[in-house]
């Protein structure tokens, strides 16, 4: 396994950088943007291809790099279902799973430092973003957070794993880089309260200045959405009602782009061929499945996913192959849902 963790000094920010090799898919935690140039530089060294990018919460203290790095390499942008972020690829829930070739996180809903806050278990180690830090953890006086629900999130959820677990947090301004579970239970001075009670009275007691990039950093994270006005400008697009309305029409192939997971978890429509988006590009290729069904059967290709960002790159993936006769569905699957459209499940 490739397993790279890198620090931003400005935030104190730890990054982290996961791969399994044989195909080279892979997958980073917590992006900070000043670093997308060492992220992409590191990437072509190890012949990497960044196929999925997550935050663990909505950053208050550095801007996020994940519109960034999936506007340079195209991958999935990931956030929990809780997340402010105007539109990011995918949205998670505890008890989910992120994969990639080789790879699986576990998805742990973290709430307390922020009302979106995750943590992502993987085999031996945890990656607890704000929740836990070494010796510390993730203030709770902004972004809806809540000393109640983080002492539940540590002592009920993170401290029940395995006391060997690996513990590798998203900031540390100590220089520390790793702990485990154990040695938090032992030495973190947080976590040697009697009570939720005193929990709570130890994090109202704390006083910490606002973080320095706080009033430029969560608005910045708020809109990291990829904007699909130009390929409704383009006639490349359909809102949600007019793909409604076409929906049965033999001159229009509908292509799911969504993993299995989201489409057992949500439901597709019917007759939806489905296509993962990772592996787009074979599809586009010629002899690939998806320029080889539109070659045969001439029909319109509308792309969907989950919110309208993977299947906006797909339009732009199959205009680069030379695929002209293809759209997408604004705003994917949440957009259909609101709008009443049909659901189909398994």
């Amino acid at each position: 396994m490739i397993f790279r963790q890198l620090f931003d000094s400005v935030s104190g920010t730890y990054s982290y950088l996961l791969a399994s090799r044989h195909g080279g898919e892979a997958l980073i935690l917590d992006p900070v943007l000043e670093k997308a140039d060492r992220y992409c530089q590191l990437l072509r060294e190890l012949d990497l291809k960044l196929v999925k990018a997550v935050d663990t919460h909505l950053h208050a203290d550095h801007v996020t790099c994940l519109g960034e790095l999936r506007d340079r390499t195209h991958c999935i942008t990931i956030m929990g279902e809780q997340s402010k972020a105007d539109v990011v690829s995918m949205r998670v829930s505890d008890g989910d799973k992120v994969t990639i070739e080789g790879l699986t996180l576990d998805v742990m809903y973290t709430p307390g430092h922020t009302d979106d806050s995750y943590s992502f278990l993987m085999g031996d180690r945890v990656f607890t973003g704000d929740t836990l830090l070494i010796r510390g953890t993730g203030r709770t006086d902004f972004q809806n957070g809540s000393s109640r629900a983080q002492y539940d999130s540590i002592f009920n959820r993170l401290l029940k794993l395995p006391d060997e677990t690996l513990v590798y947090p998203a900031h540390d301004y100590k220089g520390d880089t790793v702990s485990t579970i154990g040695e938090e239970k032992r030495y973190n001075p947080r976590l040697q309260v009697k009570s939720v009670e005193e929990y709570i009275e130890l994090m109202a007691n704390l006083k910490l200045p606002n973080p320095k990039l706080m009033d430029v950093a969560v608005p910045a994270n708020m809109q990291v959405g990829l904007h699909q006005d130009e390929l409704a400008r383009e006639g490349l697009s359909m809102t949600a009602r007019d793909a409604i309305a076409s929906l049965g029409r033999p001159e229009i192939l509908l292509v799911d782009l969504r993993e299995t997971g989201e489409r057992n978890k949500h439901g597709t429509l019917a007759g939806a061929l489905h296509a993962p988006y990772g592996g787009i590009e074979e599809s586009l290729k010629p002899g690939g499945m998806l320029r080889e069904v539109a070659a045969a059967t001439g029909r319109r290709i509308v792309f969907f996913c989950a919110f309208g960002e993977r299947s906006a790159m797909a339009v732009k993936a199959a205009k680069q192959a030379g695929l002209s006769n293809t759209a997408h569905i604004e705003g994917g699957m949440d957009a259909w849902k609101k709008a009443g459209g049909p659901v189909q499940h398994a």
